[in-house]
């Protein structure tokens, strides 16, 4: 009768190494079966299940040993050898000729998979509702698709713990969420963005004036203006309202999430 035990583990491998201490046997005598891949909670915030295995031992195989064959006669095993004696073959190029696939022709199910963009907005909804189950909020999930942007508009009661101040906690959970859905892939990453009851448009508004005024005050006051710690897409809308305005200039500097923007009055003759 075969030895099964379940082990577990930080990693799979982990597991697969306490079944062998525990069996006194080597890695080739067991038969391994995963039953739970290690997982990690919220991004890692709140610990990780360990993975599962379960090791079987093999049951020793059965060697029978082969009967003797009686020897064949000499006469009889010169035949014998005739027999096998290759012979040339050849073979014509028509049409009765069997066709071989080459052997190094990669089949369709080793292609790598295409990239699903589906099931990403998925793992991104999935993290949110492990967010949101965590800190106790009914939180619906609108998607709009807009290609090279995905925006996730979260609608509820009581979100604007979701906000923070001046969105920084918006931001914080649009990063995070960005983050645990593309870490893995290098290539074709998709980026979310997340507005709560439509933040990020009011927000858009105040910040259109917040640019034309700080472009006046430079300009007035003959000295640059520093703005306060903005994301990229914040800074990105100083930038185009104030692009067309020849009396100021406009660049970023810092480092993030520290970066600002700068709105500097071009002096006369400049442009």
């Amino acid at each position: 009768m075969s030895t099964v035990i379940e082990k577990t583990g930080k990693t799979i491998e982990d597991a697969i190494q306490a079944a062998v201490a525990q069996l006194g046997v080597s890695l080739d005598e067991l038969e391994i079966e995963v039953l739970e891949k290690p997982t990690k909670r919220l991004f890692g915030l709140f610990g990780e299940t360990p993975a599962k295995i379960r090791a079987t031992l093999k049951d020793p195989p059965v060697v029978v040993p082969p009967e003797p064959e009686p020897l064949p006669e000499p006469e009889q095993e010169i035949k014998s050898q005739s027999e096998i004696e290759p012979k040339p073959i050849v073979e014509s190029a028509g049409e009765d000729q069997p066709e071989f696939e080459p052997i190094l022709e990669p089949s369709p199910v080793e292609e790598s998979e295409p990239f699903d963009r589906e099931e990403l907005i998925d793992a991104a909804e999935k993290f949110l509702r492990e967010v949101f189950a965590t800190i106790d909020l009914e939180v619906s999930i609108d998607v709009e698709d807009a290609g090279d942007d995905i925006k996730l508009n979260l609608n509820g009661k009581g979100l604007g713990i979701l906000i923070g101040r001046r969105g920084q906690a918006l931001d914080a959970l649009q990063y995070i969420t960005n983050l645990a859905v593309n870490r893995k892939r290098e290539d074709d990453k998709v980026h979310f963005t997340l507005d709560v009851e439509d933040y990020r448009r009011r927000r858009e508004v105040t910040l259109k004036k917040l640019a034309k005024s700080v472009a006046e005050r430079a300009i007035k006051t003959r000295k640059e203006v520093r703005l306060e710690p903005m994301n990229r897409h914040e800074r990105k809308i100083i930038h185009t309202v104030l692009q067309d305005n020849n009396r100021v200039e406009t660049h970023s500097t810092g480092e993030e999430p520290y970066r600002y923007v700068i709105v500097t009055p071009v002096k006369r003759g400049r442009r």
